[in-house]
């Protein structure tokens, strides 16, 4: 990359990020790739749901990356290894259903503010010296609960040498989305966190599977776990079949069952997190019930009298 092509790639995504940082939907569409314009709904609301954590940030375009498709014949899955003359580190970039073309991937950095951000914008030459168009926009926290990637790796590596591997597990899986900006990136330091991980990865997660949670009079199907921040404070959220046409007393009685379940199955997870955050999802399309409760209380006797928080936690969705 010519020092002219860093400055045109900078200055154009800095121009898209001054936009996002204020709201400016219809400046951002007339930026778009056409074909990308023509759905930018999807986009806009990504925008919009970022654009308050961006308001007052520092903004920086810290990696920018010029990656050419033009000898594709057809769209298709694009790998591109990109790498600093006289460096070994070679970053990998694998992209799918990429059409023929002249693209770029700039990472901005919005800092100096409570959560900072790192939001990732794919470019594209619409036509030759036609200028860069977004052609994809993606975001990321940059922290949870007041804390980096590296930091979480840190503290996954010594709960790995406590062998207390669910709560080195879910660090080591949120120092990976922390530190991966989009995830068709890859590097040697990525790679050796994702090795780190596959060491400790704990056996029954749920995935193509719930994970089955056995209570003190019933059992329970987990359909996902992961991290996430509520008041500046890491949970664990997790999700999982609730039992239809349930009152709200019975409801959060079934939750508090759950977390009760959890706690007494993994014992390891009241010292690695705030709380936990656990969402009920009844069979046909009804609305789930939420409740978030701090480890204290879910490890004391629960009073139903108490009241939940019901406020959405920032949640980790890679």
């Amino acid at each position: 990359m010519t020092a002219a092509q860093r400055n045109g790639l900078e200055q154009a995504a800095l121009r898209l990020a001054d936009d996002f940082q204020t709201g400016n939907l219809a400046a951002i569409k007339a930026q778009t790739l056409s074909s990308v314009a023509a759905k930018f709904s999807g986009i806009a609301d990504s925008i919009q749901a970022i654009q308050p954590f961006l308001r007052h940030a520092t903004l920086t375009a810290d990696s920018l990356y010029l990656l050419t498709a033009t000898d594709l014949t057809a769209a298709q899955e694009a790998q591109f290894f990109c790498g600093v003359p006289g460096s070994p580190l070679i970053v990998t970039l694998t992209i799918p259903s990429l059409p023929p073309g002249q693209y770029a991937l700039a990472i901005v950095h919005a800092t100096g503010v409570e959560h900072p951000q790192q939001v990732s914008v794919i470019l594209s030459e619409e036509s030759a010296g036609g200028g860069w168009k977004l052609a994809g926009f993606f975001s990321r926290p940059m922290t949870l609960g007041g804390h980096d990637g590296v930091w979480f790796w840190q503290q996954a590596r010594t709960w790995a040498q406590k062998k207390q591997n669910w709560n080195a597990w879910f660090y080591y899986q949120t120092a990976q989305y922390l530190l991966n900006p989009v995830d068709f990136l890859s590097s040697p330091n990525l790679q050796k966190l994702r090795r780190e991980a596959e060491g400790v990865e704990p056996g029954g997660l749920p995935g193509a599977q719930p994970m089955p949670l056995n209570g003190d009079r019933q059992s329970f199907e987990v359909t996902s776990l992961h991290t996430g921040e509520l008041a500046g404070q890491l949970d664990l959220v997790v999700n999982f079949e609730g039992a239809p046409e349930k009152d709200p007393v019975a409801a959060r009685a079934e939750v508090t069952a759950v977390m009760r379940a959890l706690l007494h199955q993994h014992p390891e997870l009241a010292s690695a997190f705030h709380g936990l955050w656990v969402y009920a999802t009844p069979p046909g399309g009804q609305p789930p019930f939420a409740l978030e409760l701090p480890m204290s209380q879910i490890q004391d006797s629960i009073s139903p009298a108490a009241q939940p928080n019901t406020t959405n936690p920032r949640k980790q969705t890679g």
